[in-house]
């Protein structure tokens, strides 16, 4: 297994921990493992530890001036754009990992409600 390898897998089982409340289901896509719940993508643990978020775009440039946070891409060039963003994994250590979490779960809320 590769370290890149090792660190999603990682982070797979961090998110599925912060997010096992919520019971999600859990799909291969977006180049890793995306998180699931009432069957709209809320994370997804990518290569390298890499986090992708899906957030309100209105939160999207708010996001991106944090530490750590980045534009998502689809492949190597392709911006996904706005309430997408892509974490680093420095970004996520200890408890970090339920703060970047919870703009995606406030996001996910708000469709359910909305």
């Amino acid at each position: 297994m590769t370290a890149g390898n090792e660190a999603r897998d990682d982070l797979v089982q961090r998110v599925r921990e912060e997010l096992a409340d919520l019971a999600p289901r859990e799909v291969r896509m977006f180049g890793g493992t995306s998180f699931m719940v009432d069957d709209r993508m809320v994370a997804a643990a990518r290569s390298g530890g890499n986090l992708l978020l899906h957030v309100d775009p209105e939160d999207n440039e708010r996001l991106l001036s944090e530490p750590g946070a980045g534009p998502a891409y689809m492949g190597a060039d392709r911006e996904m754009g706005p309430g997408w963003i892509t974490v680093h994994p420095d970004a996520l250590r200890g408890e970090k990992l339920r703060k970047w979490l919870e703009p995606a779960l406030a996001f996910h809320a708000s469709q359910r409600d909305g």
